[in-house]
């Protein structure tokens, strides 16, 4: 097996596994509960929970466990709710400044080309896209135009999840920093949040959420070789967010249920894996991609790279054979074993183009031959220069096959 879609999952490390076991047998114990043994089971989680968060320059009480990036986007999202009740305010700031009416509901700004899960919970509030140029990178103009007196939160991802694609947020976070200071001369108290979904630049960024200057951050330990159904959601100082799921009050009471103590234990597990070795697996897969380009760049097709050559995760090859069918291919591929993607699998489960490559301006011939290559721990320079070879082979193949149709 040739394995080519780490961004869509990554296979557990066996330390995390090993890490995580003990938590699933004899310390089985529910961390609520009084004794002894489950109050060990509780440090062992808190433990856990500071682990993960001084993995992006944060303490344990800034964060909150969730079932994955999913969840934690959609908690998020629930800043919003808790300002609804400001809104007789906010309307009376608007009326004053400009006499505008007061909004029907808060106002969102999202990159068009965010995962499902930021989408969706978008759609839910009164919401603007917000563009991007040809490598997927955001159009800081266009931010900066769609900024409102009553936009309340901006989400934009680390790293988009197809391209690979990342983007600067700190750059965005001193347009809101500006923006807040604005609101502040003119009396406006409406806040302005700056939420930022994680999962794919985890594992090769260093992250710092100081410096990149976000509210909200969401991060997913299946993309780092940790566990799936796990994940976790940074919530800076003074942000309120409304319960999510309610109960027992587990999570400072916004997500209730007795806490996965093995995922989280193994989530910290996996971080601590990666930490201070992402620049040396960042040249690993640099130069792991070039040696994909080099042989694909010999197929009969010619290939176009997508996403930013300068700003892009260094395991991800997203690439286009136009005129070809990529479905057809990851068919073909497969019977090979090797194993990759048209694309997010949420989208290619759905059997919709992907909005990302819609969005960066690719005709229906380019998305239609559009493969998303995302390279990992299962991969080496011998699988590589393989996998190189088996995919121009079957491009190739395909070639003939639709030029004698």
């Amino acid at each position: 097996m040739i394995y080519l879609d780490h961004a869509a999952a990554t296979p557990v490390s066996e330390k995390v596994l090993k890490a995580m076991t003990p938590f699933m047998t004899e310390n089985f114990f529910n961390p609520s509960s009084p004794y002894l043994p489950a109050v060990r089971v509780r440090a062992a989680y808190e433990e856990a929970k500071n682990q993960i968060a001084n993995f992006i320059g944060a303490k344990g009480n800034d964060i909150v466990i969730t079932s994955g990036a999913t969840e934690a986007n959609a908690l998020a999202f629930t800043a919003i709710s808790c300002s609804e009740a400001n809104l007789l305010e906010r309307g009376a700031n608007l009326r004053k400044n400009n006499g505008s009416t007061p909004v029907k509901s808060p106002q969102i700004l999202v990159l068009e080309t965010e995962h499902a899960s930021v989408l969706e919970n978008a759609k839910n509030y009164d919401y603007d896209t917000i563009k991007v140029d040809h490598t997927g990178l955001i159009d800081l103009t266009d931010l900066k135009q769609k900024i409102t007196a009553e936009t309340e939160l901006i989400s934009v991802s680390l790293a988009n999840n197809e391209l690979g694609t990342i983007q600067p947020l700190a750059e965005i976070a001193q347009i809101i920093r500006e923006e807040r200071l604005r609101r502040l001369k003119k009396g406006i108290t409406t806040p302005l949040l700056l939420h930022s979904d994680a999962s794919q630049g985890l594992a090769l960024m260093e992250i710092n959420v100081s410096r990149l200057g976000v509210d909200l951050l969401t991060l997913n330990a299946a993309k780092v070789s940790g566990p799936k159904g796990i994940g976790a959601l940074f919530v800076a100082h003074g942000v309120r967010l409304k319960p999510y799921i309610n109960g027992g009050g587990q999570e400072r009471g916004l997500r209730a249920g007795t806490e996965n103590v093995a995922g989280a234990v193994g989530f910290a597990k996996a971080l601590s894996l990666i930490k201070g070795h992402q620049s040396a697996a960042r040249k690993k897969y640099m130069r792991l991609v070039e040696n994909l380009k080099s042989e694909l760049k010999n197929a009969k097709v010619e290939p176009i790279f997508l996403g930013s050559s300068k700003h892009q995760l260094a395991n991800f090859c997203p690439v286009s054979f136009p005129g070809l069918d990529a479905e057809r291919l990851i068919f073909m591929l497969e019977e090979k074993e090797v194993y990759l993607s048209t694309g997010a699998a949420c989208s290619a489960s759905k059997g919709e183009p992907s909005h990302v490559l819609k969005a960066i301006g690719l005709n229906d011939a380019e998305i239609k031959g559009s493969l998303r290559i995302s390279l990992g721990t299962l991969n080496n320079e011998e699988n590589i220069r393989k996998a190189g070879k088996i995919i121009r082979r079957a491009v190739d193949r395909e070639f003939e096959r639709t030029s004698h149709a």
